[in-house]
């Protein structure tokens, strides 16, 4: 069968500026269906939310049944063959049978193109049709295939009976079709094989359906993997600060960005599932929403695709709080062949003479609704360090409305050093080094200290 399914998770979706996070790689493998024989049951919604869908579906069925007819003899010749059967399952207000276990492509394809769509979805009846189909005393693989695309509206509660033909052996997928918008994602990972997230797919619209159903039995046809690599490397914003033990292979830490997972061998005897947890910490330069990896490879011998995802995760480094404005711009345009232009620019108000010092300053953990005083003293120093006074800026920095305390970056405040003031002994130069002190003081205005007996 080969790797049946893959996925990369976050355990968080938003992280502070510099916070560290976990990332979960998984994926499963299962063996050739050629040296081990499958039973397979196709479980499928027929109800009335799938009127537009069931052509989409019946196409992306058949198809299913041609891949498993080619895979387990060579050729499609209308036979299922080396052992393995497929049985058809449909399900509205009730499930039915609609073929028992057969390798009979011709009634395999008649069963699904007789399904009609109409009634409710009873997704436990489903399942309990299924499992009956499989015979106990069988050494075949057990497989279901369930496929729906909304959630349950009749009979009992599905979980129980997924539960127990888990209990049995039977792998479980679920596949939801998410363009109705009425799936239930959760119930999908609850019914589905563990690792849920190796054994549960979501086509977005019709037009998708026939490629997850083709890729789902050219995976099942396929060998277990071996000889895996697996290379993850972070984007530049992240950094992995330590590696869990993966439940197979090993894993090493090649820089402070990439990860090398090697296995073994994976799925090769029976359905196995793989996990490998590393943290990974922001380090402070960007923020918004950022993709974590720069990049993911896969290899093995057996030529599995393998395709992970690309997660992101928001970074919330804080409120940027610009409170001097940068001056206003003025556009001059020079028309073709013109020697010289004479342009009017108005009143300017002549404040960035000399060199100018621009500071960012953090404010950390800043509570909700208060506003905070900012003073900033700056003094130069010259070489036998005395200190003389170059401005003093204060400031309102205004409250904000976050849920909790948070950093406010206040940015671009600015200080004018015109050049006859330089004290640094090389004043004939144009760009010697001036040293400088700024000091910081910043408050809370916004409190609710009173003095007893002040009057307000």
């Amino acid at each position: 069968m080969g790797i049946t399914n893959s996925t990369k998770e976050l355990n968080v979706t938003t992280i502070p500026c510099g916070g560290t996070f976990n990332v979960t790689l998984a994926l499963t493998a299962e063996p050739d269906i050629v040296s081990n024989p499958t039973d397979i049951v196709l479980i499928l919604d027929r109800s009335g939310s799938m009127s537009q869908s069931l052509p989409s579906l019946k196409d992306a069925a058949k198809l299913f049944i041609d891949i498993i007819d080619e895979a387990t003899d060579g050729t499609q010749d209308g036979q299922i063959g080396s052992g393995s059967r497929i049985g058809i399952v449909s399900f509205a207000d009730t499930a039915v049978q609609d073929t028992q276990l057969i390798t009979s492509v011709a009634a395999l394809k008649s069963a699904v193109d007789a399904m009609n769509a109409g009634g409710s979805t009873n997704h436990a009846d489903a399942f309990t049709k299924a499992l009956a189909l499989f015979d106990p005393m069988s050494t075949n693989a057990k497989v279901m295939v369930m496929f729906t695309d909304g959630v349950t509206t009749a009979g009992g509660p599905p979980n129980p009976v997924a539960t127990l033909a888990k209990s049995q052996g039977v792998i479980i997928y679920a596949i939801g079709l998410a363009g109705n918008g009425g799936i239930d994602t959760q119930a999908l990972r609850d019914w589905a094989s563990d690792p849920d997230s190796a054994y549960v797919a979501i086509a977005p619209s019709d037009e998708e359906l026939e490629e997850i159903f083709e890729d789902l039995a050219r995976n099942i046809t396929r060998p277990g993997a071996t000889n895996i690599i697996i290379e993850e490397t972070v984007e530049d914003c992240f950094r992995i600060t330590s590696i869990s033990a993966p439940t197979k292979g090993t894993a090493t830490l090649v820089n402070e960005h990439t990860l090398r997972w090697t296995i073994d061998e994976l799925g090769v005897t029976q359905s196995e599932g793989a996990a490998l947890t590393f943290a990974v910490q922001h380090n402070g330069v960007c923020s918004g929403s950022l993709a974590v990896n720069e990049s993911i490879t896969y290899a093995d011998d057996e030529g599995n695709v393998v395709d992970f995802g690309d997660p992101t995760v928001d970074v919330d480094c804080g409120e940027d709080v610009f409170p001097e404005n940068c001056p206003d711009p003025v556009e001059i345009t020079i028309d073709g062949c013109t020697d010289s232009v004479v342009f009017d620019a108005g009143d300017l108000v002549m404040e960035s003479l000399g060199r100018i010092l621009q500071l960012d300053v953090t404010l950390r953990n800043v509570c909700p609704g208060k506003r905070v005083a900012l003073a900033i003293i700056l003094t130069e120093i010259d070489d036998e360090d005395n200190e003389y006074s170059r401005g003093l800026k204060t400031m309102v920095i205004p409250a904000h409305t976050q849920t909790s305390c948070r950093d406010v970056t206040v940015r671009c405040v600015k200080f004018v050093l015109p050049q006859e003031l330089d004290v640094s002994g090389n004043t004939n130069a144009l760009c010697n080094d001036r040293n400088f002190i700024a000091w910081i003081i910043a408050h809370y205005i916004d409190s609710d200290f009173a003095c007893c007996g002040a009057v307000t």
